[in-house]
Formats: C-alpha cells, sequence, structure tokens
C-alpha cells in the first residue's frame, strides 16, 4: 500500500471516531434535559386541581326481598269439547277465538232420530198407562165386597198382580223417556267451562261421532303460571307462605316492565327434583286484563320479605378490589376516603342494599371513582351535573404556567 493510501485511510478513521463522539454526547445532553423538561411540564400531581365526580346520599328505605324465576303461563282448566251423541252436524255456533261462557250453545246435531226415540217412549208410557187404569178398575171392582164373594180369590190375584205389572211398565216407560231426554239434550254441545274457544276441529255439516273433538275451550280467567326455583330458597318460601298471602308478578322476558301484578302464591309442590336441585311453585292471577297467555314464558317476582330501613346506594358506587367491595366516601372537606363495605340485595335495576359499612346519610361517591385515591379532593356534582366552565383568569393562569415551563425549557 502506497504513502497516500495510509494516510487517506487514517483520515477517514478520525472523522468517523470525531461522529460518533459527536453524537453520543448529543443524546447524553438530550437524556439529562428530558426529565427536567417533563417535570417544568406536567407539574407537580400534589398541586393537580379537585376531581369532579357525581356523589349521593346513602339513604334508609324498607327494600323488599324477591326471588326471581323464570315462569310458564298456564290455563286453570282445559277441556276439548265432544258430542256424546252421533249424528250430523248441523251448526257451530262460536267464532274461533271468541271467549264463551259455561252453558253457551257451541254447536248443534241432527236431533229428529232422538226425538222420534223419546216420542216412541212416552207413547208406551200412555200405552201401558190406560192398560193400568183397567187393570186398577176391574181390581177395585172385584175387591168391593158387593162383588167379593163372587169373584174367585185366584181371580183376584191375578188382577192385583196385573195391576203390579203395568205400575212397572209404565215406570220402565218413563225411564226410557228420561233415557231419550238425556240423548236429546246431547244434541245440543254447550260449553262446560268459560274460557277462549280455540281453532275449530270440524266443520258444519259432517258427521260426527261420540267422542269427536270439535273444539278446545281453554279457561283464562283465572290463570296459572308455574315456575321453578333453587332449593336453597324453599326455607324462605315455606317461611313467606306461612306469614300470609305472597304477592307475585308476572314480568315480560326481558324484565322490561309488568306484565301484570297482584297475583298470590297458590301451591308449592310436595317434592324437589333431585336431578335438578329445584321445587316446582305455582301462582295465581285474576288476568282480567288477558296480558298473560297459556303457554307464554314470563319472568315471576315473589316478593319474600322486606328489610326495614335497609341502606340504599347506586349499584355503580361499589368498587370491588383485592380485600372486596368498597366504596369512597366524601368528607366536610372535600376529600376522599375509602370504606369497606359489604352488599346485600339489588334493589330495582340501578341500587343496592348495603347490609355492612354503612349507616346512611353519607355521601358516597356514584360516578368518576376511577381517578380517586384516599385523600383526594373532589368537587361535588349532583347526578346529571356536569363541571362548571372554567374562568377567564383560571384560563390566563394556566397559560402563564404552561408559558413558563415553556421557557425554561426551551432552547435560549
Amino acid at each position: 500500500m502506497s504513502r497516500f493510501w495510509k494516510i487517506v485511510l487514517l483520515v477517514v478513521a478520525v472523522l468517523v471516531v470525531a461522529v460518533v463522539g459527536v453524537r453520543l454526547m448529543g443524546g447524553k445532553k438530550g437524556d439529562a434535559a428530558g426529565p427536567a423538561a417533563e417535570g417544568r411540564q406536567g407539574g407537580d400531581p400534589a398541586n393537580a386541581g379537585p376531581v369532579p365526580v357525581t356523589v349521593i346520599d346513602a339513604v334508609r328505605q324498607d327494600v323488599p326481598v324477591y326471588a326471581s324465576a323464570l315462569g310458564t303461563v298456564a290455563a286453570m282448566n282445559t277441556v276439548t269439547v265432544s258430542p256424546q251423541v252421533g249424528g250430523q252436524l248441523i251448526s257451530l255456533n262460536f267464532k274461533e277465538g271468541q271467549e264463551v261462557k259455561k252453558g253457551d250453545l257451541l254447536a248443534q246435531i241432527d236431533p229428529r232420530t232422538l226425538q222420534a226415540s223419546f216420542d216412541e217412549a212416552a207413547a208406551a208410557k200412555r200405552q201401558n198407562q190406560a192398560q193400568l187404569a183397567t187393570a186398577r178398575s176391574n181390581y177395585q171392582r172385584s175387591n168391593s165386597p158387593e162383588y167379593r164373594q163372587y169373584v174367585a180369590k185366584t181371580d183376584l190375584d191375578t188382577q192385583r198382580n196385573q195391576v203390579a205389572q203395568f205400575e212397572s211398565a209404565v215406570a220402565a216407560n218413563e225411564a226410557s223417556m228420561r233415557a231419550a231426554q238425556v240423548q236429546l239434550q246431547y244434541t245440543r254441545v254447550t260449553a262446560p267451562i268459560s274460557g277462549i274457544a280455540g281453532i275449530r276441529a270440524v266443520d258444519a255439516g259432517n258427521i260426527v261421532s261420540a267422542g269427536t273433538a270439535l273444539v278446545t275451550l281453554t279457561q283464562i280467567h283465572p290463570i296459572h303460571v308455574v315456575f321453578n326455583l333453587p332449593e336453597r330458597q324453599l326455607p324462605a318460601v315455606r317461611q313467606a307462605q306461612a306469614a300470609g298471602a305472597v304477592d307475585i308478578a308476572a314480568l315480560d322476558r326481558n324484565d322490561a316492565h309488568v306484565l301484570t301484578d297482584g297475583g298470590k302464591l297458590d301451591v308449592v309442590d310436595n317434592q324437589i327434583s333431585s336431578d335438578s336441585g329445584t321445587f316446582r311453585a305455582r301462582a295465581l292471577f285474576d288476568n282480567e286484563d288477558n296480558s298473560l297467555w297459556p303457554g307464554q314464558f314470563v319472568n315471576v317476582r315473589m316478593q319474600l320479605r322486606t328489610i326495614a330501613g335497609g341502606v340504599v346506594i347506586p349499584t355503580q358506587a361499589v368498587m370491588r378490589g383485592p380485600d372486596g367491595e368498597y366504596v369512597y366516601i366524601v368528607k366536610p372537606d372535600s376529600t376522599v376516603a375509602m370504606q369497606t363495605v359489604k352488599s346485600g340485595v339489588e334493589v330495582g335495576d340501578s341500587q343496592v342494599q348495603i347490609t355492612e359499612g354503612l349507616k346512611g346519610g353519607e355521601r358516597v361517591v356514584s360516578e368518576g371513582q376511577f381517578r380517586l385515591k384516599p385523600g383526594a379532593k373532589v368537587t361535588a356534582l349532583k347526578p346529571g351535573e356536569t363541571p362548571a366552565a372554567p374562568t377567564e383568569a383560571e384560563l390566563k393562569a394556566a397559560q402563564q404556567q404552561g408559558g413558563g415551563g415553556r421557557r425554561g425549557g426551551g432552547p435560549r
């Protein structure tokens, strides 16, 4: 290698070392200036303003305790209406879906054949009554004092037996008439219960026989709701039942609103299912407004008891940590403190009853507690209230504080 190239390589190496050294020195200066700049821009957390939070009072009120379950609406009575005699179906006297009363005419079957049977039995009765009258007259005449001595005792006994024979024949005719009359009444098919008529199973003009289904009637006033509850709730249910009438409400599938209330616990089943660990119960509703329909699924809410003077707060106010549930309480000096609590039953859709940790009257943070720590300063807001906009003086102070930080850390 010539001397010239040695000199070139030496110069290049010196330049590379110089560049690397300059970059390393610049990085250290930047690292040293970074924390200071951050400190000037971020500020001291202790000097931060109060945190706006929503505050609500823990109140005391009577808290109802409910047991909830999914139930099925069941008709109190369901009857399939069938004729008891055969014949041609002349007419159907109801509309499908119509509410009918007990005893209303539903269908008419041709009565002529059975009417003839009744008339035949009535004619036979009249014939035997005439023969009975003749037999009685003969017997009374033969048994009178002036004729008895001229009539043989055998003939007298025969006449007496004829009277008894025709009396029995008349009685048999009367029985035949009653049987024919019953059959004749069966040609008028009437509603055995009050209820809603379903879709008819046969049309007028068809020949029906005894047992042919015509229509199904379903009683919906009153109506039952059958539901299952876990066996652990059986003592509470039985205790509530022993104390008096147990109120039950039926809600829609989404628990959005009450379909009907005023129901009462009707019966608790006499055994627990070993397969599911549940027991069946049944509620009775008047259902005057037809809000419940057989086969419908509803949510059942049964009131078991009432907690007098329970402490109630919003559900979102309760936080959960490693040591259990807690809430933030606002002190008179507008600072917060962490309070361990124990929640009980739910109150409606947005509140919960507190069994331990609160006495009622405390100011509890319900929104904004994720930004808090014990001892933090807060601005208490009412539910739905928003923080007030900053004043002009506060904006200027913030700008001055921010500008001073930039002047202290910016380039000179």
